[in-house]
């Protein structure tokens, strides 16, 4: 299979290549995918894209026109890509399903922990020699309260964490979940009761805004809140002003409503920078990263094997199984029902 791959690091070239094993012919680029360099997917059967890639409805259009017939994405989630229109091109559609939940959670727990012990403010201030301590009094997790909103594979692990801290953990998801020392809540208790909360939901339709002035109104004074899941989730103009009346006591972000364009690229230069990434990094209690909570050796590997794993059974003109995030129209999913062998992962 011909296949071009969109919005490549140089830290996953080395681990594409390996998990394709000469199989599939790609050509990586660094480019992002957009309508003007679509044009290198001429020729190709498949693109593999990134969270980072434009893949709306022209651009899916334009892939069609220039014989795309498969797009995989490098990620879990597809809200990056307009699948009605992918499916009315007949394109097929497959994601990684799963992949190191656990270095999303304890990427998670990183950032409450580091927020909850001050960590970021305590080593500038040492960078600068100032070994003061009177501004660095953080609090124990040992007792605290942590609600985790989304108990899929990664709010599971990060559960485990929070136990193995001591923590009382609470959970809300919109199926029935069951775990060892987990209460399962609606989802106002949680918010009531929670001194930390951690959000590990897809962004759709009814978790786009989630954490809203609603929502906050409803959260303890000071509580800490921790996204490691899609920006949208979060009303970021909410945020800020329960940041600034301190409703919210500490925040941490992986991830921010309008990354696109503006995460993993060099700013430094640029002479106008978004407003809103400049108000909330003017807060000592905020700490903000560029959407990198999967980036682990071990996560890196598992992506790239999944990702050619759904090349070869596209290959085979097979479905691609619990990675098909077809629509209900496209035909992978007629397929995998006349087919149910043919799931994979």
């Amino acid at each position: 299979m011909k296949v071009v791959a969109y919005s490549v690091r140089h830290f996953e070239k080395e681990l594409i290549a390996k998990a394709n094993q000469k199989k599939h012919d790609i050509t990586l680029i660094s480019n992002t995918l957009d309508v003007e360099t679509a044009i290198y997917a001429e020729g190709k059967d498949a693109a593999i894209v990134f969270t980072n890639d434009d893949v709306s409805a022209p651009v899916i259009n334009k892939l069609a026109d220039l014989g795309i017939k498969y797009i995989a994405t490098r990620s879990v989630g597809t809200d990056h890509i307009d699948r009605e229109a992918a499916a009315k091109r007949g394109i097929k559609i497959a994601n990684v399903p799963s992949y190191s939940a656990e270095a999303i959670a304890e990427y998670a727990a990183m950032l409450a922990l580091s927020l909850g012990r001050k960590i970021i403010p305590t080593v500038d201030q040492v960078r600068n020699f100032d070994f003061r301590i009177d501004e660095h009094i953080g609090f124990n997790f040992f007792g605290k309260t942590v609600g985790i909103i989304g108990l899929g594979q990664i709010g599971k692990a990060a559960a485990k964490i929070f136990i193995g801290l001591g923590c009382k953990v609470l959970a809300y998801d919109i199926s029935a979940q069951n775990m060892k020392d987990v209460r399962m809540v609606d989802i106002d208790m949680l918010c009531a009761k929670s001194d930390i909360i951690s959000l590990h939901v897809p962004l759709n339709n009814s978790t786009k805004h989630l954490v809203n002035k609603k929502s906050l109104s409803k959260m303890k004074d000071g509580v800490m809140l921790i996204n490691t899941s899609r920006g949208a989730v979060i009303n970021t103009e909410d945020v800020l002003t329960a940041l600034s009346n301190k409703k919210i006591g500490a925040l941490g972000l992986d991830v921010y409503e309008l990354e696109k364009g503006l995460f993993y690229f060099d700013h430094r230069s640029d002479t106008t920078r978004d407003p809103v990434i400049e108000q909330l990094l003017s807060f000592q209690n905020v700490i903000l990263s560029p959407h990198q909570a999967f980036l682990t050796k071990e996560a890196l590997q598992e992506i790239a094997l999944k990702t050619i794993a759904n090349l070869d059974k596209w290959q085979q003109n097979k479905c691609v199984g619990k990675a098909c995030v077809c629509t209900k129209d496209c035909s992978s999913i007629s397929e995998l029902k006349k087919n149910p062998e043919n799931r994979m992962l």
